[in-house]
């Protein structure tokens, strides 16, 4: 295998990735799985690793890898929606209020690429290169309107209704995320072997809409304390794609403790990213948007020559992120949104202890099943469960990101060819998922968001 013509075409695939791919979301913004055999067990099977993206579950599994190139895409299609009620206040009294709208999120299909490979270095050790796709935080919400009060309840100025969810015009977000995993593994005995990885993140966002926000940033708000004169927030929505990187890492363990049993673990690290400066009045800590850690275990039992059985979880820690945990109520701490009754900036868009979208930590349970058919045909079917993270008090800034699917089925297949190359599809349907809650800037309105999700992918493996 020429190494030059491999990091060539890795490299490209991987810049398109981190440029043209959107990010998807599965398990809040996390995927079902990595890999198509992976994806074909909703996600477990990392006690299990047969090829060289099993580096993106488990640093420990390069050793599997080895020889091995892995070059695939999915098309990924999560259906999104929300309905906001009637109401009794419409803009009156000081609220701000969402329609009554009923809107389908637009730009439904995405495809995203991986490709990855393996080197040994000894009989004990090798390395490996993956590059992927993850995230979760895609909308376009076109039409709609919402209605506010703009000088206030006693102020002598009508309630005006504007176009878009929050009256800024077409509202949305775009996250797009690339990882570059190089893995290192080493047998320590016959049946244990220990992993690190280094991970390198590009990712892009965009976010647009939602202009209305302008008086609630810490911007606007902060040279108000001190001078009384409002600042101008140019770093909250309609700025195009920002780009930030970070750096993070990967520990793992795969342990192949008997013909019949195996066991795997893996920890990836909080990843820091670069802050995005276009948005820094609206995430919190001016424009973070750290990715969070993660961590699994996974156990495969092999109750036959020709069956596997893969029990595994998965832990993703979103609320020490700020910009996703940070409950929005922290938005009532901002002096703009309570007649400043407070005179700190903290709790404003892009503060350091900014709103957010408030999600909730989340834990994955996965079940996978994998059976040989004969020589050239290996089947695979899963399903995994994890509560969804939005709370119903974070509904209305979640329209945003209406990461609420619980539940994936998924199935799959493998077709050895005689050269000893291989194609591998995997399927993938997330059931609706739905949250509602009341709208805190309108108490007498609720805010339903909805979204189910399906993907197909493929790959192709050489063996060399």
């Amino acid at each position: 295998m020429n190494l030059k013509r491999v990091l060539t075409t890795t490299t490209a695939i991987a810049l398109s990735a981190a440029i043209c791919s959107p990010a998807f979301a599965t398990n809040g913004y996390f995927t079902h799985g990595t890999g198509t055999k992976n994806k074909g067990m909703a996600g477990a099977g990392l006690a299990t690793p047969e090829d060289s993206i099993s580096i993106a579950n488990n640093p420990a599994a390069a050793l599997v890898g080895v020889g091995h190139l892995d070059v695939g895409a999915a098309v990924f299609s999560p259906l999104r929606s929300y309905t906001s009620s009637a109401s009794l206040a419409n803009g009156n009294g000081g609220a701000f209020t969402i329609g009554p709208n009923d809107i389908d999120s637009d730009r439904n299909f995405f495809v995203i690429p991986h490709v990855a490979y393996g080197w040994e270095l000894s009989p004990e050790s090798a390395i490996g290169v993956a590059f992927y796709g993850r995230g979760g935080m895609n909308t376009k919400w076109q039409g709609g309107n919402a209605s506010f009060d703009p000088d206030g309840p006693a102020g002598p100025a009508p309630v005006m209704t504007l176009n878009g969810t929050f009256g800024g015009g077409k509202a949305g977000v775009d996250l797009s995320q690339a990882f570059l995993d190089v893995a290192y593994a080493r047998k320590v005995s016959d049946q244990v072997a220990l992993g690190i990885s280094l991970v390198g993140v590009i990712q892009s966002f965009e976010a647009y809409g939602v202009s209305t926000f302008a008086g609630f940033t810490e911007t606007f708000v902060a040279p108000i304390l001190t001078t009384g004169i409002p600042g101008s927030p140019t770093n909250l929505s309609d700025n195009g794609h920002e780009f930030s990187t970070g750096f993070g890492g990967k520990v793992g363990i795969q342990a192949d403790l008997s013909e019949s049993f195996s066991f795997a673990a893996m920890y990836q690290s909080k990843i820091g990213m670069s802050e995005l400066d276009t948005y820094a009045d609206l995430f919190a800590e001016n424009g973070g948007f750290d990715i969070p850690a993660n961590a699994k275990i996974g156990v495969t039992f092999r109750t036959s020559d020709t069956m596997k059985i893969s029990l595994d979880a998965e832990h993703i820690w979103y609320s020490d992120i700020d910009s996703v945990g940070n409950a929005f109520a922290n938005l009532f701490t901002c002096p703009s949104a309570n007649g400043f009754a407070t005179n700190f900036a903290s709790g404003c868009l892009g503060g350091s202890t900014g709103a957010g979208f408030g999600w909730d930590d989340m834990t994955v349970y996965k079940i996978g099943a994998e059976w040989n058919t004969g020589t050239d045909w290996t089947w695979r079917a899963g399903y995994s469960h994890g509560s969804q993270p939005i709370p119903e008090t974070e509904v209305l800034f979640n329209i945003l990101a209406p990461a609420v699917v619980e539940d994936h089925i998924a199935g799959g297949f493998t077709k050895k060819n005689p050269n000893g190359s291989e194609w591998n599809f995997a399927f993938m349907y997330a059931f609706t998922g739905d949250q509602s809650g009341i709208n805190p800037f309108d108490p007498t309105q609720t805010i339903e968001i909805e979204m189910y999700q399906y993907e197909f992918e493929l790959s192709y493996s050489w063996r060399f």
